[in-house]
């Protein structure tokens, strides 16, 4: 992602598909659409998410080029407006009062995403299409990503090792005290407020939309628990499954341990903070199996 500047002074951003560029370790069924949790890299999944978050009147930003042609440059591109203030995020720490109103346009758009339901679970491209995911049920799919998830700590971290047969008799425990569902709403998936962005008008405007989905909006509401700690009540709902919500807790912090773990394993430059998400989610992963 690359902020340009035209001979008038404005600026746009430049996203490009570049595979060269991409920090993250490749291990098999990336690519793997009907994966819910595979990684949401490419422009078909940017213009779906695209395409349904203004179907629902979020704000997203403009797009004012797609080149799938590569005249421009030799992989996917598109050209999207640009916000270069602050992201929400930001605002909060600096004048939570000031971020009041994008934070109650926020709580407004995933209302929105929630309120909108697929036939099934599974990336908003693939679903969109026509397509079906793998699995059975959302909670199904959430075991599995969070045993793989068990599966890559383990291998590179001895305390989840030592805690490897608990971690996963919890996990199956939870996903069977899961009561069958059929509703699916729009998720975002890493919905920090780092990934929400503010236009002039105080609106919020939602980037990184790669990863939406058809799931549990109760996997939205988790990561957003996880992100925001007490600050959640602000965009804080009721009627969520709190089986549900244990076992997506779970299965996040595992996820949370075992990717930055494995971007590690690469030349991502920011090691430090990487290592730090790793430690305080394995740390709380390990919480929610220990003794008493």
């Amino acid at each position: 992602m690359y902020r340009l500047t035209m001979d008038d002074a404005t600026t746009v951003i430049a996203y490009l598909w570049e595979d060269s560029e991409d920090y993250w370790p490749a291990v098999e069924g990336d690519d793997d659409v009907a994966d819910p949790f595979s990684p949401g890299v490419g422009l078909d999944l940017f213009e779906a998410a695209h395409a349904r978050l203004d179907s629902l009147g979020l704000r997203v930003p403009t797009v004012h080029l797609v080149d799938r042609e590569r005249a421009h440059y030799p992989a996917d591109l598109a050209i999207v407006e640009d916000f270069p203030g602050e992201n929400l995020m930001d605002l909060f720490h600096r004048d939570p009062r000031a971020a009041e109103p994008t934070m109650a346009r926020l709580a407004e758009a995933l209302e929105a995403m929630r309120g909108h339901h697929a036939p099934t679970y599974g990336k908003v491209a693939l679903v969109d299409g026509g397509g079906t995911s793998h699995g059975t049920s959302c909670e199904a799919v959430a075991l599995a990503f969070g045993l793989r998830n068990l599966a890559e700590a383990t291998a590179r971290d001895d305390r989840i090792a030592g805690a490897r047969d608990r971690l996963e008799d919890r996990l199956r425990e939870l996903a069977a005290a899961v009561r069958p569902r059929a509703e699916y709403s729009v998720v975002h998936g890493e919905l920090g407020l780092d990934h929400v962005l503010v236009d002039r008008d105080g609106n919020p405007v939602v980037i990184d939309i790669e990863d939406l989905m058809y799931f549990d909006v109760e996997w939205e509401h988790v990561f957003l628990r996880i992100r925001l700690h007490d600050d959640y009540r602000r965009l804080e709902v009721d009627g969520l499954d709190e089986d549900r919500l244990a076992l997506y807790l779970l299965t996040q912090r595992l996820s949370l341990t075992a990717g930055p773990l494995r971007l590690l394993d690469g030349d991502f430059p920011r090691r430090d903070f990487m290592r730090g998400i790793a430690e305080h989610n394995l740390n709380e992963a390990l919480a929610l199996v220990s003794a008493g």
